[in-house]
């Protein structure tokens, strides 16, 4: 069992959190896809067996795989760990006093297992436990409507938490339907045994940060996308946090645009080996970065200067590879869109990405990254990859 680090995007990975996808999936329909941010309906089997197959290559590349599920449930053993989770589950404001009373007993009354699974998959009015009938709220809603809200977009485990060095940043996740998960994985670091030395980086209470938007360019060196989910004020907070503890000397806030197929940084460049990076080729020019470095207690901001430049400078490098999502515009808008770029590498010059990206994959070859293709058809449908679908908690050093 390793100590938890993380000090690259690229060092040999060891352990990873990921989160295989159950009823809450299920859960979808073409009522609440949209609010739950799901681009369709996904076939939770298939769903299931991608998933599965996407942990088994990481196994096989000597990686120890730790469940999301199973950590908390595990964590639910402290008692602590039980409140805090039916706390943050159960809003008095929706569902009223008396349902909230009566939900809260119910939830404290199950065992560790049934408790994770109703967290993560949620439960809907018809689900409660019985009432005395009298309940304006309950015989106003639908009983399909949710009374706890499922987290089907737990399965992109990247986005709640970040680690950078021994320390863990749990994020501030900007839209309504993600932010309970930064709840359960705050509770997971806070009271699982595994994380009882893990300090912490930043609090899933300051200005919104989600990991998809953080890269670990190089020890000391972290590209912070600002967009649709990272706010200008979370980059910078999460900069000083950063400073303030010796985690990085500098912090490149990368603007992206505000739009579903640019969510986050990873969704148009990931790094695949120690000098080289895929990138979607139509913000290969144009993306610019801030420079952010601590000056006399505070920060200084430079820039902006082009993101390329910037980041190879920090990283003490020539030039950054830049390997391009596609071969002509159509397909790089196309693959980029199926996260092309969204890979995971698990070690230098190695990394999982979904075998549909034919193209992609092949320019990644032909500069000599080893590509390990996964299956995505189902887990793409919440538009995320092997990287949004993945925690690494342990990486050896470059």
């Amino acid at each position: 069992m390793s100590e938890p680090q993380v000090r690259s995007e690229v060092g040999p990975l060891r352990t990873v959190v990921l989160h295989r996808p159950g009823t809450e999936l299920k859960r979808l329909t073409p009522r609440n896809s949209d609010q739950l941010l799901f681009d369709a309906i996904p076939w939770v089997d298939r769903a299931q067996r991608e998933h599965d197959a996407f942990a088994e290559v990481l196994r096989g590349r000597g990686v120890e795989v730790l469940l999301l599920r199973d950590l908390l449930a595990e964590a639910l053993a402290d008692e602590r760990a039980r409140a805090a989770a039916v706390l943050a589950a159960v809003d008095e404001l929706r569902v009223g006093t008396d349902i909230a009373d009566a939900l809260s007993s119910h939830l404290a009354g199950r065992d560790d297992a049934a408790l994770a699974e109703v967290l993560i998959g949620g439960m809907t009015f018809e689900e409660l436990p019985a009432g005395d009938g009298r309940s304006l709220v309950r015989r106003m809603h639908h009983p399909h409507d949710f009374a706890i809200e499922p987290l089907p977009n737990l399965l992109f485990t990247r986005d709640s938490s970040i680690w950078v060095g021994e320390r863990v940043a749990v994020g501030s996740l900007a839209l309504p339907a993600r932010r309970r998960e930064a709840a359960l994985t705050d509770l997971i670091y806070a009271y699982h045994p595994r994380f009882a030395h893990a300090g912490r980086a930043y609090g899933a209470h300051s200005a919104p940060v989600e990991g998809g938007d953080v890269l670990l360019l190089d020890p000391g060196v972290v590209a912070v996308g600002v967009g649709e989910r990272t706010t200008p004020a979370g980059a910078e907070s999460f900069a000083r946090s950063l400073f303030a503890d010796d985690l990085a000397h500098t912090v490149l806030a990368v603007p992206i645009a505000q739009a579903r197929a640019s969510m986050h940084l990873d969704t148009v460049c990931t790094m695949v080996d120690r000098d080289a990076v895929v990138m979607y080729p139509a913000v290969q020019h144009s993306l610019q970065a801030y420079v952010l470095r601590p000056h006399d207690g505070g920060i200084d901001v430079a820039g902006p200067e082009p993101f390329l430049t910037a980041a190879a400078e920090a990283m003490g490098i020539d030039a950054l590879r830049v390997i391009d999502t596609g071969l002509d515009p159509v397909t790089a808008e196309r693959e980029q869109w199926e996260d092309g770029n969204n890979t995971l590498a698990v070690a230098p010059g190695v990394v999982v990405a979904y075998e549909r990206n034919v193209e992609t994959n092949a320019r990644l070859e032909e500069a000599g990254i080893e590509v390990l293709r996964i299956d995505g058809s189902e887990l793409g449908t919440g538009r995320g990859g092997p990287r949004c679908m993945s925690c690494p908690t342990h990486r050896d050093a470059l």
